[in-house]
């Protein structure tokens, strides 16, 4: 696992690319890899210049595979991040085609391929990856990433042709890059969805390389490509009986699993207590002779507590466990470096708490397993469940039931005194188009479409100009060859949701210096999961039936039966009690309101109904990582400056971590 990064300007440009600069760029991810560096800067007559730059965190080979990594002709520089799980396969192979290798870790085989197969090398890896190739031959720089995004490329291409890329933003910036801006194009995606979901971010001018793709840049000109898509085409075809299904499900899940211990350093487990960690767990017990290392990290508050469902499977299989429970001072102290590492508003409370469970782990291991991408594969949320029946019922509402009456009701349910009630009913087909952006993805957005115009001041809406942010959602299901309404769903999901997810994994846990594995994205596996019938997947209010019935006999009944909960963080108590002047400070405070983005009165009014007792704690939460987002990276104060204000704010000294 490791941070790479690198420049390439045209001939004849006024860009000049130094050894110093690529550097800087380098290590601003020294978290990403503090075992080791490297750089290879190459400048030719004509102006052409490039420099690549690389930081490593030993997992795989630790003797050797310093980067970059020159072919045998030095034709070829590479830097690379990430794991290649079938490496041994591809490396004996290659072996037997005569190659001679030099080292006996993954990324010589990613170079050997690419002599190989060129630009279509990616299609042979299983794995996670983000790739960088200089030719010097033909003056093409080569970029790729991995089929599901589980390894960031971020990247700005400049109008005279310049490209600078890295695995995080911050590099991009101290390579100067671009100069720090808010993408107003962007804030309405990131308002609804927690984070932009297509391929550019909150800055301006940065774009990340999508999942699936390559990017070739020649004389000053990109070009991307997509090698991969996950294909819904024969989903439901397989007709064996469920037994057989299962059966087959168990010896796949294994298999992404055991391919995912491949380390010459230690590894363990992030075990939550919900079914995806657990079944990991199970599977690791099957193959590893070790006692298995297992880390969980909750709350005091009860509610934000699962530690006893955690400690049910680390008791099953006799585990290593360790187990931290971070107080509300520690969560918050500990936030604007996070935000610095997340280069963007961290999308999630959860993302400060895997933080503080892989800074445990390190300690340690090097290496962990999670469970990220089972909901996205195997609808493992219930607003599946609750779109699909509020769709089918809510279009014979409207064939059945007079316009008129419908308007009534609805003016009804808006009447109702606020509450939970009224609350749950405005979210039904009382009151909402039996349409997908409504029933879906409105009814699930941080703050919907039709509630931005009023959140946001009119200069603001003048500068998103009426941007959808369900953009990057619409392209998908029209592209998607998903013929089902849950398989088009899951399909979006997985181009969108779920890489925000997954960046939240890669981020919070490289800055604790550690590397996750996501055995449930291992893509032959993913595939052939899309074949599924639906039936396997959400099966009445059963989601991911086929996992439940592949870990019927291997896991506690209480990790079976329970009702999916994601991971509980009680920030909105947290705002209303002794952390609530952080909201007066980042989301009323003059600074705050002063940048002109959001109404003033809009913004109160939300804090006063959250303050009353209406849940708005994901709203609330956007708006202050928002704000402290803006001090870090636009204005340029230092996550300690931050951490000093949010202490000052509390009433209590600042303890940076």
């Amino acid at each position: 696992m490791c941070g790479i990064c690198g420049i390439v300007v045209p001939a004849g440009g006024q860009r000049r690319v130094s050894r110093a600069l690529v550097e800087g760029m380098r290590d601003t991810l020294v978290h990403r890899g503090p075992d080791g560096a490297g750089t290879f800067h190459e400048e030719y007559d004509d102006g052409c210049a490039v420099g690549l730059g690389h930081r490593r965190l030993s997992i795989v080979d630790v003797a050797h595979g310093a980067q970059p990594m020159a072919s045998d002709d030095g034709a070829l520089q590479l830097v690379y991040n990430g794991e290649v799980y079938n490496h041994p396969t591809e490396m004996r192979a290659l072996q037997a085609q005569g190659v001679q290798y030099h080292t006996h870790c993954d990324t010589e085989t990613v170079l050997r391929l690419f002599e190989r197969d060129g630009v279509r090398a990616p299609e042979r890896l299983r794995g996670m990856f983000a790739v960088a190739i200089w030719n010097r031959r033909t003056r093409e720089l080569f970029l790729a990433r991995d089929r599901f995004g589980v390894k960031p490329v971020y990247y700005v291409h400049t109008d005279d042709g310049a490209l600078y890329f890295a695995s995080e933003i911050k590099a991009l910036l101290e390579a100067g890059a671009v100069r720090p801006a808010l993408n107003w194009r962007a804030l309405p995606d990131f308002l609804a969805n927690h984070a932009p979901s297509g391929d550019e971010t909150l800055f301006e001018g940065v774009r990340r390389l999508p999942a699936g793709h390559t990017l070739v840049w020649r004389d000053g000109k990109i070009e991307l490509r997509q090698y991969w898509d996950l294909s819904y085409a024969n989903s439901g075809t397989d007709t064996r009986p469920e037994a057989d299904l299962v059966a087959e499900y168990q010896e796949r899940f294994r298999e992404a699993v055991r391919i995912r211990l491949m380390a010459d350093v230690p590894l363990g487990m992030f075990l939550s207590g919900g079914i995806d960690s657990a079944a990991i767990t199970a599977a690791m017990s099957t193959l590893v002779d070790d006692q298995i290392k297992t880390f969980s990290v909750a709350f005091a508050e009860r509610e934000a507590n699962e530690l006893h469902y955690a400690r049910l499977v680390s008791q099953r299989y006799r585990t290593d466990h360790h187990e931290i429970v971070v107080s509300p001072d520690q969560f918050f102290d500990a936030l604007p470096s996070l935000v610095w590492h997340e280069d963007e508003p961290i999308a999630h409370p959860s993302s400060v708490a895997l933080n503080f469970v892989s800074r445990l782990a390190s300690e340690r291991v090097k290496v962990v397993l999670t469970g990220e991408g089972s909901d996205e594969t195997l609808a493992g949320y219930n607003r599946y469940r609750a779109t699909i029946y509020q769709m089918a019922v809510g279009q014979r509402y409207e064939q059945l039931v007079p316009s008129a009456l419908r308007g009534a009701v609805r003016s009804a349910v808006g009447a109702l005194p606020a509450g939970r009630v009224r609350q749950k009913l405005s979210r039904t087909i009382l009151t909402r188009a039996a349409d997908l952006d409504t029933l879906y993805f409105d009814n699930f957005a941080v703050f919907a479409r039709a509630e931005q115009p009023s959140l946001l001041t009119r200069e603001a809406r003048a500068r998103v100009a009426g941007a959808d942010p369900y953009a990057a959602y619409h392209a998908a299901l029209a592209r998607t060859d998903a013929r089902t309404l849950l398989d088009r769903l899951l399909y979006a999901d997985t181009k969108t949701y779920l890489h925000e997810l997954l960046m939240k994994q890669d981020q919070m846990s490289m800055a604790a210096s550690i590397e996750s594995r996501v055995p449930f994205l291992d893509h032959p596996f993913v595939e052939w999961v899309s074949t599924l019938p639906a039936s396997m997947k959400l099966r009445g209010v059963t989601t991911k039936h086929v996992l439940r019935q592949a870990m019927a006999n291997q896991l506690p009944p209480e990790i079976l039966s329970r009702k999916k909960m994601g991971f509980p963080v009680p920030v909105g108590a947290w705002f209303r009690g002794a952390h609530r002047p952080l909201v007066d400070e980042y989301v009323l405070g003059e600074r705050a309101l002063a940048r002109g983005v959001f109404e003033p009165s809009a913004v109160r009014r939300l804090v006063a109904r959250h303050q009353a007792g209406e849940n708005h704690s994901e709203r609330l939460w956007a708006l202050v990582t928002f704000e402290m987002w803006q001090r870090i990276f636009l204005d340029g104060e230092g996550a300690g400056d931050v951490s000093r204000t949010l202490g000052h704010s509390a009433g209590r000294a600042p303890a940076l971590t």
